[in-house]
């Protein structure tokens, strides 16, 4: 049997275009040109979603991103969610179910499966424990939410920052804060979907691990700290000290695999590390390379492996980690949004755009 490289990368396209999003200040003309196609299609989208908006009965904060890949986006509706519950509220969360086939709106359980509604989805709902839902409209997730759980009081909205038929009261943008915005360029001939100026009206730039360009005052800086590792579809916990004294994997299908297998080599290990492509559905043989030995994971992996069989799964939980200070600004945005919002009513749920 092969033994894998000390690093995997997925091949082809987007690996090079990383390469000219982080590393090229001048794109090629192609992709320059594609990039002011996709930012007059997308601009005009936006403004027809803007002037019909619809407004739903609870107030709506959005925690999204301006540039594709791996940001920590999901710790930080995690987060969100446990700052509100702290203040005495209760949160739903909306999301998208990216590759999920649904049907949709889909109410997602801890029994729901990842092929019904995704990864993401059913990883906030276990690791949050409040109502879940999602489609990618918004507008309709959130009404079924509202309709199923009507003591709900605030939405989070996983993503969605270019959803712009959904009004909302309070946004968020997570950076990372080694990356950064790139090269600047927007699609495809950068990694953004908006420019950094989108992020700067947001509330708070939420930056993982650095100062992002441009924040300033309005950016508050959080790392990711990991958890026990969990045994993927069993009870076992470990510290994640104990896998240091053996040879030990780790694999992620996430936006920036990378910055997981540095977080597990900062915890002490040297895991010998594969990278598959972003939402990668995996197959127990994904997994043949190891031989037995024990493979880490991010849990957003985790909950598409469960029924493989494999025994020598671990799943790394990710949690934010901020300032009493920094954690303190989030708190206060979010106490503003209540502050000023009007008195929800959630039978209006029901009122068409």
């Amino acid at each position: 049997m092969p033994k894998p490289t000390r690093k995997h990368e997925p091949p082809g396209v987007n690996r090079a275009l990383e390469r000219i999003w982080y590393q090229s200040v001048r794109p090629p003309w192609l992709l320059r040109s594609l990039s002011r196609l996709y930012a007059r299609i997308a601009d005009r989208r936006a403004a027809r979603h803007k002037a019909a908006a619809v407004r739903l009965p609870v107030p709506v904060v959005v925690v999204g991103n301006v540039a594709v890949g791996g940001t920590g986006k999901t710790p930080c509706v995690l987060w969100v969610v446990r700052l509100l519950q702290e203040r005495g509220h209760r949160p739903g969360i909306l999301s998208r179910g990216y590759r999920g086939r649904g049907p949709f709106p889909c109410v997602v359980t801890a029994a729901t499966t990842a092929r019904t509604c995704g990864d993401e989805p059913l990883l906030l709902a276990r690791r949050s424990g409040v109502p879940v839902v999602c489609a990618p409209d918004r507008i309709a997730a959130g009404r079924t939410l509202l309709a199923a759980f009507p003591d709900v009081d605030v939405l989070v909205c996983d993503d969605g920052l270019q959803h712009y038929a959904l009004a909302r009261d309070l946004e968020f943008c997570v950076v990372d804060g080694v990356r950064g915005f790139g090269n600047g360029w927007r699609l495809p001939a950068g990694p953004l979907r908006e420019m950094p100026e989108r992020a700067a009206r947001c509330a708070l730039q939420l930056v993982n691990g650095g100062a992002a360009a441009g924040g300033g005052s309005g950016a508050v800086r959080f790392d990711l700290e990991l958890g026990m590792a969990q045994r993927v579809g069993g009870p076992q916990q470990r510290p994640l000290a104990e896998f240091a004294a053996g040879p030990v994997y780790a694999v992620a299908g996430i936006g920036r695999p990378e910055r997981f297998f540095a977080a597990l080599r900062a915890a002490g290990l040297a895991p010998v590390t594969r990278a598959f492509a972003d939402h990668h559905a995996y197959r127990a043989q994904d997994f043949a390379f190891a031989g037995g030995a024990p493979v880490l994971m991010t849990e957003k992996d985790a909950v598409k492996c469960e029924a493989l069989g494999v025994a020598a799964l671990w799943s790394v939980p990710a949690t934010v980690r901020a300032t009493v200070s920094d954690a303190a600004r989030v708190t206060q945005c979010l106490a503003r949004v209540f502050d000023s919002a009007p008195a929800a009513s959630h039978p209006s749920t029901q009122a068409s755009p």
